[in-house]
C-alpha cells in the first residue's frame, strides 16, 4: 500500500510539474521556430537573436497563467495535505 501511494504522489507530481512548465516550454519553442525560419529565410547566423523573444514570450506565458498554475499548485499540495494521514496510519 504504501509503495502504491508514493507512485501516486510521485506520479501526480510528474504531472503537476508538466502541465506547469508547459506553457512557457511550448511558448518558448513556437517562437524558436519562428526565429529559426527568419534566420534561415534571412541567413542571419546570430545565436543571440533568440534570447530577448524567449524571454518575453515566457514572462508574457508566466503573466498570463499565473492564476492557473498556483490554482494547480495550491490544489495538489492540499491534497498531499489531505493525505498525510493515511500515510500515518498505514505504517
Amino acid at each position: 500500500m504504501e509503495s502504491e501511494f508514493a507512485n501516486d504522489i510521485i506520479q501526480d507530481g510528474v504531472k503537476v510539474a508538466l502541465m506547469i512548465a508547459s506553457p512557457m516550454l511550448i511558448g518558448a519553442l513556437l517562437i524558436g521556430i519562428l526565429i529559426s525560419i527568419f534566420q534561415a529565410v534571412t541567413q542571419i547566423n546570430e545565436q543571440t537573436l533568440t534570447f530577448i523573444p524567449k524571454i518575453l514570450i515566457i514572462a508574457g506565458a508566466l503573466i498570463i497563467f499565473a492564476p492557473w498554475m498556483t490554482d494547480v499548485l495550491t490544489n495538489y499540495t492540499k491534497d498531499i495535505i489531505i493525505n498525510i494521514p493515511k500515510v500515518v496510519l498505514n505504517r
